[in-house]
């Protein structure tokens, strides 16, 4: 079996060498240990302590595109090369590289497709009150629309099977690390999480500059993914609120219209009368929005299959093999998703 490591990066010349150094060359269970390490338009040296730091595939963007869109190139560049198991670390060293054979474990054991590193966040000392308890609740609310026990749903240390990462799909463009736990959980894709260390912190996180960013992208991705797999109960949830509020309404207006004071309740009559059509019309898209996401479940599995086909040939990401001694001199192409 192959494993591919996967390193997401944003000019990171001063850490991208210490990560890399700590990964294993060999693990149990595994013929060849690689690493793909991406580099997602950076601006400083990253490409080049790639080179000489080790890494065995370069991937570069001349722009840069986001943490999530670079995760997601990422994993098809991985598949195009042969990875049996893929595994996702962040550049800035924040995983203890000595975790991957324990991260992998569930996969190779046939447990699970998709294994998420448990940091236990309420016991990091870097983070502050605010932020544990923020990452509590929105772990907690991952948990409630996917239908899993992940603990740390923020969590970027992660492994995939050859088969959950073909079938993942990545649509916002912030982070990948709540969305595809929500898919995993919609599509039953067994899931597992074990209990990691990590290392001090080496510098803030360049994901978000404020907490007040992060809970704005984090909640409009939660929103997002529920309304795309469960429009059923959000389209009609909301319509059947205000065709509850319409009939109330409506109902005050008949009481007051048959005690002989209905003159003075026009308002509510025609306040009554737009709830119920808005509640109506609701309700039907989400009928409609239900019959297009079973569409959608269609479309993703010919996806998967389609992305099968294409992962022996054809064009994608450039890959660039690093020689062990240096510079990239071996191109190879890695079929996928192109940037976009």
């Amino acid at each position: 079996m192959k494993l591919i490591i996967q390193i997401p990066c944003f000019n990171e010349e001063d850490h991208l060498a210490a990560t890399l150094a700590a990964l294993p060359h060999t693990l149990p269970g595994f013929a060849s240990v690689e690493t793909l390490v991406i580099d997602d338009g950076s601006t400083d040296g990253t490409a080049g302590v790639a080179r000489r730091a080790g890494a065995t595939y370069l991937l570069r963007f001349p722009v840069n595109l986001g943490l999530a869109r670079a995760f997601s190139v990422g994993l098809d560049a991985a598949l195009k090369l042969g990875a049996d198991i893929i595994v996702n670390t962040d550049a800035d060293n924040q995983y203890r590289a000595a975790d991957i054979g324990l991260l992998v474990q569930p996969i190779l054991a046939g447990q699970a497709e998709m294994v998420i590193g448990d940091r236990s966040p309420h016991r990091l000392l870097h983070f502050g009150p605010t932020k544990r308890l923020l990452q509590g609740v929105g772990s907690w609310a991952v948990r409630q629309l996917s239908g899993t026990t992940v603990p740390d749903a923020a969590s970027g240390f992660r492994a995939f099977s050859r088969r959950a990462a073909l079938r993942l799909n990545v649509f916002t463009k912030f982070t990948y690390t709540l969305e595809t736990i929500i898919q995993a959980g919609k599509k039953h894709i067994p899931i597992a999480h074990v209990p990691i260390a990590t290392n001090p912190d080496t510098r803030p996180s360049r994901l978000f500059g404020r907490t007040s960013t992060y809970l704005k992208h984090s909640i409009a991705t939660l929103v997002r993914m529920y309304a795309l797999y469960e429009p059923l109960k959000v389209f009609w949830g909301l319509g059947l609120g205000c065709v509850v509020g319409g009939l109330g309404i409506g109902l005050r207006f008949l009481v007051s219209y048959l005690a002989g004071q209905g003159a003075g309740h026009i308002q509510s009559l025609i306040l009554a009368a737009v709830l119920l059509i808005i509640g109506f019309q609701t309700m039907l898209i989400g009928l409609v929005a239900d019959l297009i996401g079973n569409n959608r479940s269609l479309l993703e599995d010919a996806l998967c299959r389609v992305r099968e086909i294409e992962l022996r040939g054809g064009d994608g990401p450039e890959v660039v093999r690093l020689a062990d001694d240096g510079p990239a001199r071996e191109p190879q192409r890695a079929e996928g998703r192109r940037p976009r």
